[in-house]
C-alpha cells in the first residue's frame, strides 16, 4: 500500500471516530460511580480507637 492510500485510510478512520457519538445513559453511570447519600459514613477506621494520636499525647503532657 502506498503512502497516499495509507494516509487516505487513516483520514477516513479519523473522520469516522470524530463523528462517532455514542448514546450514554448518564443516570446509570452516576448510580454506578456515585456514592449513596444515605450511607456517607460507610467506611469506619477500625484502628482509630486503639491508638491515640501522638499530637494528642503531647498536648496532654504539656
Amino acid at each position: 500500500m502506498g503512502r497516499g492510500r495509507q494516509k487516505a485510510k487513516h483520514t477516513k478512520i479519523a473522520r469516522e471516530l470524530k463523528a462517532y457519538s455514542p448514546s450514554v445513559n448518564y443516570s446509570a453511570l452516576e448510580r454506578e460511580l456515585g456514592h449513596p447519600a444515605s450511607e456517607e459514613d460507610q467506611y469506619v477506621d477500625k484502628w482509630a480507637d486503639q491508638y491515640a494520636d501522638e499530637d494528642e499525647d503531647e498536648l496532654e503532657k504539656a
